[in-house]
């Protein structure tokens, strides 16, 4: 007996690209007294001015729709012609069901494939080399990939190395077959040797038993919060990271000059300053700054990142970008692609 296979395609690329970035804006000045910090030395130490923290209505599910449907609209592509939605998060505050099954039903999809990727910070990117393999299997015509954070939800907001950092919103992209290529093969990987470097200091295990102990004898505990250890990580990409940036390039075929922009994850300004430098970008590549006035945004950094060099101008919808996400794992992964268009 044969088994057949699925009709696949030769080629994938973007369709169309949608954000959404929360109402309430917190600039520096809001935070400092917590932390003991100023506006001057989170500027310096990370480039944010600003980040969105998203109001209790903002979920991951209604940040996830908005831009979701905007990525449609920009994609001029019908829900109902979605077959598959893959969403990458690290703050969804329940273990299912998953966001994208949740995600689907509210956009109107029916018996559609939908599933959650854990990658931090390079979760977009990795849901993104899936959605491309699906779509050229054959295994759907048309993904929507989503990534979205509510990392204030996450946060003590009075610890000095995160409080500032981390933020919420929502990107999404519209990933279809295409007569050229538009999607270049993905360069990822992982240590998880660093897992220290950034997350949760406690499993909910720990913590249903630190509880437990409290309720006994009357006493309290502290929630699990997200930690990083910013040394760690700053020197890990700025010694590792150039090599994923030439991998990525080296399997699309393309040389720093070929590129028209640079979307790295918006960790931190320096060390996308690092990258530039040591990729030797021409001064003609733009490079996203969206981390000055939206915080890093996990998951969601790169497709808010696109989409604000788009709305700026600086980047056009056909340019040529090398993406690259990277944090906790710690994990890492980019590829080449043809920006899409903005609703």
């Amino acid at each position: 007996m044969l088994i057949t296979t699925a009709d696949s395609v030769a080629h994938a690329a973007l369709l169309g690209l949608g954000v959404y970035r929360p109402r309430r804006v917190v600039p520096n000045s809001e935070i400092v007294e917590r932390i003991d910090s100023s506006d001057e030395w989170i500027r310096t130490r990370s480039g944010i001015a600003a980040r969105g923290w998203a109001e209790p209505d903002e979920t991951i599910v209604s940040m996830s729709v908005a831009a979701a449907r905007s990525a449609l609209a920009a994609a001029d592509v019908a829900a109902e012609q979605i077959d598959a939605v893959v969403l990458a998060t690290s703050s969804q505050m329940v273990l299912g069901p998953s966001a994208g099954a949740v995600v689907a039903t509210e956009l109107g999809l029916h018996d559609t494939a939908a599933f959650d990727i854990s990658a931090g910070c390079a979760g977009f990117c990795y849901a993104l080399g899936n959605a491309a393999a699906l779509v050229r299997a054959g295994q759907a015509r048309h993904a929507l990939v989503i990534g979205v954070e509510r990392l204030s939800d996450l946060l003590d907001p009075t610890d000095r190395t995160c409080a500032f950092i981390f933020a919420d919103g929502a990107g999404a992209v519209v990933v279809g077959p295409s007569q050229a290529e538009g999607i270049g093969p993905v360069a990822w990987g992982s240590d998880g040797s660093q897992t220290s470097a950034i997350k949760q200091d406690k499993d909910f295990a720990q913590y249903f038993a630190e509880v437990a102990a409290a309720e006994s004898t009357g006493g309290s505990t502290d929630r699990p919060y997200i930690r990083m250890n910013g040394q760690v990580v700053f020197r890990w990409a700025i010694t590792f990271l150039e090599n994923a940036c030439r991998d990525a390039m080296g399997k699309a075929g393309v040389a720093a000059a070929d590129l028209d922009a640079f979307i790295p994850h918006q960790a931190n300004s320096r060390i996308t300053d690092a990258l530039v430098r040591a990729l030797g970008l021409p001064d003609a590549v733009a490079v996203a700054r969206d981390i000055v006035e939206s915080g890093n945004t996990s998951a969601a950094s790169i497709p808010m990142a696109m989409e604000q060099l788009l709305r700026s101008g600086k980047a056009r919808s056909g340019d040529a970008a090398l993406l690259l996400g990277f944090g906790a794992g710690l994990a890492y992964a980019g590829q080449v692609v043809h920006l899409p268009p903005i609703a």
